[in-house]
């Protein structure tokens, strides 16, 4: 027992040693470990025998290099950053919507001379111009227009045509120089020329074939445009009656330039006569005659010449017609007639001349009956001293006021025979025809050297 004792002790004497040394040497070795991380790089001494090798040659150049490679990459920076501040300033530039075209600063002489074109200088629009996205609004708006004074006009013919009326370009925006030169750069000079991408007019322009040329003008005022071929008007006017439909509007305008009108008058109902479709359909008649747009009818017979007969063009689609027809070429019957009776007029009047008055349900029905108003066909004599023509729109006709007018001024409603189950013409084509047909009777009555025909003369003298 006292032998199996003292095994024991030896043995576990003997395992704590060894683990009181495995226990130093980690120690030490952790010791060691942390001293190295805090020495300091090692000094190198060499023999007496060996000779210092000294300082090497190379280090020096090298660090002369790095510097000036340093001074060169600053100036590198500096220079870019003045070439980006040149930039900035040319494009703030650009960005000034001003009146008249100027240089730009910090550009050499060639570009100056690429951008003038004889004696007519003009901008290349920068990346990011916001001038021509502005065409839009113009272009889209009523409101703008009205507001802001501005129309839009696109295309060589009709800006010429403009500019040789004495109207007055604000800017124009051109795709090439050669399109420039299409137009009369004597009457630009006062106006801001920018040359941009095709591809920028492409996505603003209304066209399916853009022309490449788009410019904004003052909204004209007719009566101080030049306008041409006013020896060969005719007292005739053209009042159009809540036409709406831009394209019969700028038809009919097209029809009264080429019939020689002396004017034409819009009353409040109508479509803008500055709208881009009617200006294609009219092809310049805007610029050829006086158009007075938005009109009260109290404002229409203030620019009618005195004396003056209104005639009002009736379509004649009512369940008679055929038998209407009939009598009119007959001659049996020019009895008086109530215009209401043959479905060609309005009786609502405008909203601004709207009056509620009371009245007794059982009164009679004489303030409430509609203008009388003598029926003629076309042909017939009825232009025979100055004359207005009304054509009213597609929608709801003639109004009230228009038939009250031509009552007042003993005008007729004019009839166009069309052959049975026909639909009555368009107000567009009907316009054509009595507006023709009206200067073909007011030249054979000027040819002919007679005197016009007043309210209170049956015939001529």
């Amino acid at each position: 027992m006292a032998a199996y004792m003292r095994n024991v002790m030896l043995l576990v004497s003997r395992e704590q040693t060894a683990f009181l040394s495995r226990g130093c040497g980690a120690a030490v070795t952790s010791k060691r470990y942390v001293r190295g991380l805090r020495r300091k790089p090692v000094r190198v001494l060499y023999p007496d025998a060996e000779e210092d090798p000294g300082p090497k040659t190379k280090p020096q150049p090298r660090f002369e290099d790095q510097h000036e490679r340093r001074v060169k990459k600053e100036v590198e920076k500096k220079k870019e950053v003045k070439k980006k501040e040149v930039k900035v300033t040319a494009a703030a530039e650009h960005h000034e919507d001003r009146g008249s075209v100027r240089n730009r600063r910090n550009e050499p002489p060639v570009s100056v001379s690429k951008d003038q074109v004889d004696d007519v200088r003009f901008e290349r629009a920068a990346p990011g111009d916001k001038r021509l996205a502005r065409l839009v609004s113009v272009a889209r708006s009523r409101t703008f227009r009205e507001h802001q004074g501005k129309i839009l006009l696109e295309g060589r013919r009709l800006i010429c045509d403009a500019l040789d009326a004495g109207a007055n370009p604000q800017m124009v925006f051109f795709s090439t120089v050669d399109r420039l030169r299409e137009l009369p750069l004597d009457k630009l000079k006062r106006a801001t020329l920018v040359k941009v991408k095709f591809e920028e007019i492409k996505i603003w322009s209304d066209l399916v074939a853009p022309q490449g040329v788009i410019a904004i003008f003052s909204r004209p005022d007719p009566s101080k445009l030049n306008f041409a071929n006013t020896d060969h008007s005719v007292p005739l006017s053209l009042i159009c009656d809540n036409v709406r439909d831009p394209g019969n509007l700028g038809t009919m305008l097209r029809c009264a330039a080429a019939a020689g009108c002396h004017n034409v008058l819009l009353t409040k109902g109508c479509v803008d006569a500055w709208e881009p479709k009617v200006l294609r359909a009219a092809m310049g008649a805007h610029f050829r005659l006086p158009i007075y747009p938005n009109l009260s009818w109290d404002a229409i017979e203030n620019h009618l010449p005195k004396p003056v007969t209104v005639q009002v063009a009736d379509s004649g689609c009512g369940p008679d017609r055929s038998r209407e027809t009939e009598d009119l070429e007959a001659n049996v019957s020019h009895k008086p007639s109530k215009a209401g009776d043959y479905g060609w007029v309005s009786t609502r009047r405008s909203q601004s001349d709207v009056r509620f008055e009371e009245y007794d349900s059982d009164s009679d029905d004489e303030g409430l009956s509609l203008p009388r108003v003598d029926a003629k066909l076309y042909h017939e004599s009825w232009a025979q001293s100055p004359t207005a023509l009304v054509i009213g729109g597609e929608t709801n006709g003639l109004s009230l006021e228009a038939v009250e007018l031509a009552e007042k001024t003993g005008g007729q409603r004019l009839f166009i025979p069309v052959v049975p189950d026909v639909d009555s013409l368009n107000s567009a084509m009907a316009a054509s025809i009595l507006l023709f047909e009206g200067r073909k009777q007011l030249l054979k009555l000027i040819q002919s050297g007679r005197k016009w025909k007043t309210k209170a003369e049956g015939q001529l003298p």
